[in-house]
């Protein structure tokens, strides 16, 4: 039996189809498959503050999939790296301006470097990496890397080391980069008598980036010649004696001189809290240890601690560019214990000394050379 329907009154029927209409506008993209503007996309640290930044940020690092990526092992997570995000923070404050702590100034801290997603944990040990392009992502290792291959990317990784180093790039290659990535190791455990060297050396033939990395116990944590390193947290360095039973020398960064590319030195905190009398040497040392020192960019970073928080390469130093830093007083009055600066060659060509400043406000000017 065929049962009547009532029909819904004109202004009802009219209601629901506006309604309708509206659910379907709403509902349907407009081509665009990703978050919706002004959202935090899925890869970012941190979501974007609603404002403008307070001065000027690095552009974000290309995309560091190479063509043809190896995997790395059967079974392990993806390995192309999503785009790397702008940097967390900003430019250096403006002179004056008194800071407490690195991250309250804008400079690279816990919060704002290391891995941005999770990680699969890989008992490596000692390993040998010899595949070019080959990208290492979202690996939690235990042991080392010891790089004979050309563009090799470490990223959203975490490290643990008891080796000499967390990871080595061999003379003969180039290319390496390590970004978003925890380099650490076990004090004590490490082979110069408990101790361990170095979270990223450069040993290869051109310059490598390493950037918003999270580093420590390393005694000499970021070693080269020649690299980019920007926007990393280097901190909690360990004292150790070596096997000669002497302290080993410590510092945040450290370039021995005699390199033949540029080394940037751009936005970074750079702690070094070991006590001169077990080791301390910089925060940010420049050393003619295998030849002169030159090319050198230290702009915007926040520098503490070691005997001299930064050694400027001596007398033999050219083309040395150190402007906008902060040398922060949160270890000693004078940001090292002797002072904020020592071998600074005034007189050097091409070398620059602009904008630097203590971190209570007070401009930073390095003795005169002898």
């Amino acid at each position: 039996m065929t049962r009547n329907r009532k029909r819904l009154p004109a202004w009802l029927a009219a209601g629901l189809v506006l309604v309708a209409a509206m659910v379907l506008y709403q509902a349907e993209p407009t081509g665009v498959t990703g978050p919706p503007s002004g959202s935090c996309p899925e890869d970012a640290l941190k979501c974007p503050s609603a404002g403008p930044a307070p001065g000027p940020t690095p552009a974000p690092s290309p995309d560091p999939s190479p063509s043809g990526t190896a995997s790395p092992s059967p079974g392990s997570p993806s390995v192309s790296p999503s785009a790397t995000p702008p940097p967390v923070g900003s430019g250096p404050p403006t002179a004056g301006t008194v800071c407490s702590s690195p991250g309250a100034c804008g400079f690279p801290d816990a919060g704002s470097t290391g891995p941005r997603s999770g990680l699969r944990r890989h008992d490596t040990g000692n390993i040998s990496v010899k595949t070019d392009g080959m990208v290492i992502k979202g690996w939690d290792i235990h042991g080392s890397l010891d790089v004979y291959a050309n563009d090799v990317t470490v990223i959203d990784s975490k490290i643990t080391s008891a080796n000499w180093w967390g990871i080595n790039l061999r003379p003969g290659y180039k290319g390496l980069r390590v970004l978003h990535t925890t380099i650490t190791a076990v004090p004590g455990e490490g082979p110069d008598n408990g101790g361990v060297d170095y979270a990223v050396s450069n040993m290869g033939e051109s310059s490598i980036e390493v950037g918003w990395c999270d580093v420590s116990v390393f005694g000499n944590a970021l070693s080269m010649g020649q690299g980019n390193l920007h926007d990393n947290y280097v901190h909690d360095i360990a004292a150790f004696r070596n096997q000669g039973g002497e302290w080993q020398h410590t510092d945040a960064v450290i370039s021995g001189g005699g390199n033949k590319g540029r080394l940037t030195v751009r936005h970074n905190t750079l702690l070094n809290a070991v006590p001169v009398d077990r080791g301390a040497s910089a925060a940010l040392g420049l050393f003619a240890d295998t030849g002169a020192v030159s090319s050198v960019t230290v702009d915007s970073n926040w520098l503490a601690g070691g005997a001299y928080a930064f050694y400027g390469g001596g007398p033999g130093a050219t083309g040395i560019e150190v402007t906008d830093n902060v040398f922060s007083t949160q270890y000693h009055p004078g940001s090292g214990v002797y002072g904020p600066v020592a071998a600074w060659n005034s007189g050097g060509s091409g070398n620059v000394w602009r904008g630097n400043r203590m971190s209570d406000g007070r401009p930073v000017v390095p003795e005169p050379s002898p």
